[in-house]
């Protein structure tokens, strides 16, 4: 085998090669010149720098939590909605206790108000009250002979809701027909409102046309309801109260048999579909033998 051959050059090749070891050096020599102009040492921040630039970053993120916090604007706090309150901080234990106390037609009128009827703490009436607007009438009317009252010192004599016909709620500003007549209509099947706040159970009504209804009507004349007996009734006789179906009172039955009876309508609220709203609807039409 002759290696020699393999490492024997022309003078073409030769040349080829020397030009190319030529560009090689070429090019290094261009990459050191240029490299050290380019700086690419890094100088260390001071303390005090890096404190600049903290209180900087800071700064922006309370500028971007400040933005993505819900603006808040004047608000009258008698018509607070459980997502307004959930807003403002409130818990839904104080956003309850609001909605209880509007039920009963009282009114707030103060900041002071606010906080006896809710509980909410002083920090969150500081944050909130500044933002309270209430009627001018209010505002500016003379002082109440009595301090311990929350509604209003005058109210007008209201009308019997059981009797109110389709005119007269008609003359309701905040009420439109459908509304009235699904009123009418769940009157009539169930002989008669007990007490006003079933005004809620109507399908579709909001809570500002039950407080609407509720400043001109009430009950006054109650219907006579003979009051099933849960230990003794059937399935079908417990299913003709508002808000049990037949599979609930067939769960009722299922459990009265397995406890031996019910003693307290309270133990409702273990069948399954029977809520603390539902059961005090439901106690209107049912008794207990054992109580």
């Amino acid at each position: 085998m002759n290696l020699k051959s393999h490492f024997f050059l022309d003078s073409r090749q030769r040349s080829g090669i020397l030009l190319l070891v030529l560009v090689l050096i070429a090019c290094w020599g261009v990459y050191f010149l240029i490299t050290p102009n380019a700086s690419y040492e890094s100088e260390a921040l001071t303390d005090e720098e890096l404190q600049i630039f903290e209180a900087r970053i800071d700064s922006l993120r309370q500028l971007k939590l400040a933005e993505s916090q819900p603006k808040i604007y004047p608000f009258n706090p008698n018509f607070i909605t459980d997502y307004k309150g959930y807003t403002l901080g409130m818990s839904m234990v104080e956003i309850d206790k609001l909605l209880r106390f509007r039920e009963k037609d009282q009114w707030i009128n103060s900041a002071e108000d606010f906080q006896k009827v809710t509980g909410v703490s002083d920090s969150l009436l500081q944050t909130i009250a500044p933002y309270f607007k209430f009627p001018e009438w209010v505002t500016n009317s003379k002082p109440k002979a009595s301090k311990t009252s929350f509604s209003y010192s005058e109210e007008k004599p209201k009308s019997d809701l059981n009797k109110a016909d389709f005119k007269s709620l008609m003359a309701i500003k905040d009420l439109d027909e459908v509304v009235v007549k699904r009123l009418l209509s769940y009157r009539k099947k169930l002989g008669g409102f007990l007490e006003d706040n079933q005004l809620y159970d109507i399908y579709g009504i909001s809570k500002s046309q039950v407080y609407a209804i509720k400043d001109q009507f009430t009950v006054q004349s109650k219907p006579y309801i003979q009051l099933i007996d849960v230990n003794a009734a059937n399935a079908s006789d417990l299913s003709t109260v508002p808000f049990i179906t037949f599979e609930i009172a067939r769960d009722i039955i299922d459990y009265r048999v397995l406890h031996e009876g019910i003693s307290d309508l309270d133990e409702l609220l273990k069948i399954d579909g029977v809520t603390s709203y539902k059961l005090e609807r439901i106690k209107l039409y049912l008794s207990s033998n054992q109580n």
